[in-house]
């Protein structure tokens, strides 16, 4: 006779009755997932066009070059005018209608010279730059440059769409939401990323390689790991494109001031007691005087004998512009203007009456928060490394593009089919912060307060966004309510 045993019983815990299980494990993963989807969602068509025009923008000075050949380039010779020569021919173009502001003397040969004025019908930061041919002195053609990178139309275009949309300043807040919250998506994806690896390892369930996962794991996967790779990249162009926008620019600007973190100037004010002569002082001889009274323009002779100074000072590169004064009182500024590596943005100020050098600054002296600024903002714009550069940037900004176009198609994936008339996938649930512990919830608000604070139109467009999803929770809260017996 078999005798029949029955399955054991869970005996009652020695110490009391069995734990009660942890309704606040999984809150974080779960408030990363709601707020990446969501800020996705309604911050991803930004992101999608500031990364597009940002592809865009990598490639433009090649296209610039390509544009504008007959103006950048002349034929090299053996033997070049002295700048005065190639002023006095940009000046007899313009008719002496228009007032110099600065020259850009050829950087290399086969280049030219860049004679830039003020004039009527420009915009803000905006100069007429004339272009002449350094060996001959023949007017190579005229173009409206943007800026301290001396951007030509095409590029102040592409330049114009990708900070602004060309909608001015109310188009600079597309460009802040965009470069704000990339970061904080990128933040929450690589979250979301180690809380599904551990999940994996801790049930032993590795995600299938990309080449036999299918449908909306495999969008998941390509999302996810195209995430991990760009994230480095995603977060240095969240950071400097922040130092550009209208109000967390503002805030960025205000800290580095409060650190003295601001990239140093030379002092152009000549109304203060002479400063002590340099080391080099004159060896520029005796110049011409720096500005005609009677014209109030800048005199071209004193622009060879500014930079012969400057020379010998600490301006050792091509790429140099000089400024006349500004106004009475002030000095003539020669500066570098090379943004390739290594950095070259030493400047000189020059008297140019007693042709003494009043004031001198040397990147070798900028502290570390201004040289990371520099080339921060070097890199972002693709001039530090150069091609490489550029190519690096096009490259991150279509990973972008991608990982935008793959959120949307994995909400698409994730619709009912069994409802109709929904046509994308639903929201992940809410309520993680209902589950999180009292220091979970003095985290999140503290964070966000800081965020806030720092990034104005991140904590409006945060406030928003918790609105609408407590709003849609109390309609999705009485929908159940009436249907309910």
């Amino acid at each position: 006779m078999t005798t029949m045993t029955r399955p054991p019983v869970d005996e009652p815990h020695a110490d009391g009755p069995p734990p009660k299980p942890n309704r606040s494990r999984g809150w974080f993963p779960q408030m990363l997932l709601r707020l990446h989807f969501i800020a996705a969602i309604f911050v991803g068509p930004f992101i999608l066009v500031a990364a597009t025009s940002g592809a865009l923008y990598a490639l433009a000075p090649q296209i610039e070059q390509l544009v504008y050949a007959e103006q950048l380039h002349s034929p090299e010779a053996d033997e070049y005018l002295p700048l005065a020569d190639q002023i006095e021919a940009a000046n007899a173009y313009t008719k002496d209608q228009d007032t110099i502001v600065a020259v850009r003397p050829a950087p290399n040969p086969g280049d030219t010279t860049r004679v830039m004025y003020t004039g009527d019908g420009l915009g803000a930061s905006e100069t007429r730059a004339v272009f002449v041919d350094p060996a001959t002195a023949e007017i190579r053609g005229e173009l409206t440059a943007y800026g301290t990178s001396g951007a030509l139309p095409v590029r102040t275009w592409i330049s114009d769409l990708h900070r602004t949309l060309h909608l001015g300043e109310v188009g600079r807040l597309y460009s802040e939401l965009a470069a704000s919250w990339l970061g904080i998506i990128a933040l929450a994806g690589l979250g979301l990323w180690i809380a599904r690896i551990r999940k994996a390892r801790a049930k032993k369930d590795f995600v299938r390689p990309n080449n036999q996962a299918k449908g909306y794991r495999r969008i998941l996967s390509w999302h996810a790991s195209t995430g991990i790779w760009l994230l480095v990249g995603a977060l240095f162009l969240s950071a400097t494109g922040i130092t550009w926008s209208q109000y967390g620019g503002g805030n960025v600007g205000t800290v580095r001031a409060a650190f003295d973190w601001s990239t140093p100037s030379v002092t152009t004010d000549l109304s203060g007691e002479a400063a002590p002569a340099d080391e080099h002082a004159g060896h520029g001889g005796t110049a011409a005087p720096a500005t005609d009274a009677a014209a109030g323009t800048a005199n071209p002779a004193t622009f060879d004998a500014v930079l012969s100074i400057a020379r010998e000072v600490n301006v050792n590169t091509g790429l140099v512009e000089i400024k006349p004064p500004a106004a009475a009182g002030t000095a003539w500024v020669v500066q570098e203007i090379q943004r390739t590596f290594p950095t070259e943005v030493d400047a000189v100020a020059i008297d140019g009456q007693t042709m003494q050098v009043t004031d001198r600054v040397d990147f070798t002296d900028f502290t570390l928060a201004a040289k990371l600024t520099r080339w921060g903002i070097d890199t972002h714009m693709g001039s530090m490394f150069g091609l490489p550069n550029q190519l690096l940037l096009f490259v991150l900004a279509s990973g972008i593009i991608a990982m935008v176009v793959w959120g949307y198609v994995m909400w698409w994936q994730r619709r009912p089919t069994r409802e109709p008339g929904r046509i994308v996938g639903r929201t992940p649930a809410r309520g993680a912060l209902r589950r999180a512990p009292w220091w979970g919830i003095a985290a999140v608000l503290v964070v966000a307060a800081g965020i806030g604070t720092l990034l104005p139109l991140v904590g409006l467009s945060l406030a928003a966004f918790v609105i609408i999803d407590v709003l849609l929770g109390l309609r999705s809260r009485v929908g159940m309510d009436t249907t309910s017996p």
